[in-house]
């Protein structure tokens, strides 16, 4: 993906559909992560907060939200980089 369009964006979803290891909180997950890509101008790497893919993803506990990211992140979907820094964002690419 090397601009960030609506049909690239469709067309990733599309195939994350036909993944049988995802389920219901890995596809909000995806959601969550495309809808804010899309919002930032972004196909490749996506500025994030945990606060801010929960509510968009409507994840409400922590365990279910890291155990369902770090699957994205095992199954080759993305790979996240945090940032320890108060004034800079976490980054997750799209792989």
């Amino acid at each position: 993906m090397e601009t960030g369009s609506a049909a690239q964006w469709m067309s990733f979803l599309s195939l994350t559909a036909k993944d049988p290891r995802l389920n219901v909180w890995h596809v909000a997950l995806l959601y969550a992560l495309v809808h804010l890509a899309y919002m930032q101008g972004e196909c490749k790497v996506i500025r994030v907060s945990r606060s801010r893919l929960m509510a968009v993803s409507h994840i409400n506990t922590l365990p279910t939200y890291h155990k369902y990211f770090k699957q994205l992140q095992d199954f080759g979907y993305i790979k996240y980089t945090p940032s320890y820094h108060p004034g800079y964002r976490s980054t997750v690419e799209f792989l």
